[in-house]
């Protein structure tokens, strides 16, 4: 057997905010994907991701026997095909801020749940919301607590706009300059981030009364301004807004930032080359990249490896 392909996700904008009500961006990253398959002999990655996959069936099975309106699941025939070696065979990197947990979610709701919300039909506020509520408590057993937006954006593989916690829609961004000098690319740290401690350590900060007033007034500002200049196709403004965003990371977020990156990310500032930001809770994994001259950036970034997501 092998299931339909769940895509990576990128979320633009929003890492941390979201979880304080700030506007989100977040879209689908076709280069990535994963699916469902199963096999009688297993490599020793296929039977991690098979013995993985027995754990969180017994967890979707104790989520449905604790919550009588969760979404009910064909458990016995998930266990069984997992009995019989399904994996999920995935090329979503793991710990890189890109969704690996999201695509198989999407992919065992798609296969697994009964009376199930599907891409085709008229999709209300109110189902995005019960989806992205059902995804998030799915989500919950790799990350300890999830927003659910993962999930979301590879099961519809379309773009998400967040407005706020309880306010969600499926957007349509400005059409790609296949032409443009502009992109938005990620760049490699080359370590694996890990997304409960850096959540934890924002939950500590948050503690603080500076750092709220600071996410409040700086952050969630910037990032909301980015969000709507960048789906109305406002490129200059969208730089600007960029520019803040970058140094107020740089400022308060500096342990989600690999140590060897904090220089990089000033010289941005300073040149005006490319501007960094967090991709999804930081820690390793990927950095995102704004550059209103990719050539300029390559240039001035040769040492790391690259990939444009968007081009502008």
């Amino acid at each position: 057997m092998k299931g339909p392909l769940f895509y990576s996700k990128i979320l633009l904008f929003g890492e941390y905010g979201i979880i304080k009500d700030s506007k989100g961006l977040s879209i689908p990253y076709n280069f990535y994907n994963g699916a469902l398959k199963s096999d009688s002999v297993l490599s020793p990655e296929a039977e991690k991701s098979n013995k993985s996959l027995a754990a969180f069936a017994d967890y979707l099975e104790e989520l449905s026997e604790n919550d009588d309106d969760f979404v009910t699941f064909d458990l016995q025939l998930l266990k069984n095909d997992i009995s019989s070696g399904m994996y999920f065979d995935s090329s979503i990197p793991q710990g890189y801020g890109v969704g690996s947990s999201g695509a198989l979610v999407a992919a065992i709701y798609d296969k697994y749940a009964k009376d199930k919300i599907t891409v085709l039909e008229n999709l209300t506020r109110e189902k995005l919301l019960k989806l992205k509520s059902i995804f998030g408590a799915m989500e919950s057993f790799f990350h300890g607590k999830s927003s659910g937006l993962d999930p979301l954006n590879s099961y519809l593989s379309l773009p998400i706009l967040i407005n706020s916690k309880d306010n969600i829609e499926s957007t349509s961004i400005p059409s790609q300059n296949s032409e443009g000098k502009g992109a938005v690319f990620l760049l490699d740290s080359g370590t694996v981030g890990e997304t409960a401690p850096m959540v934890q350590i924002f939950m500590e900060q948050m503690k603080n009364d500076g750092f709220r007033n600071m996410l409040k007034n700086q952050f969630i500002k910037h990032t909301d301004a980015c969000v709507e200049d960048f789906v109305s196709g406002n490129i200059k403004s969208l730089f600007g807004n960029l520019k803040q965003l970058s140094h107020v990371v740089l400022d308060n977020f500096k342990p989600m930032i690999p140590v060897k990156f904090h220089e990089l990310w000033k010289k941005g500032i300073e040149t005006n080359e490319y501007y960094l930001k967090l991709c999804g809770s930081g820690g390793g994994g990927y950095i995102l990249g704004f550059t209103e001259d990719f050539e300029k950036a390559q240039t001035a970034l040769k040492d790391y490896k690259l990939e444009v997501v968007y081009n502008f």
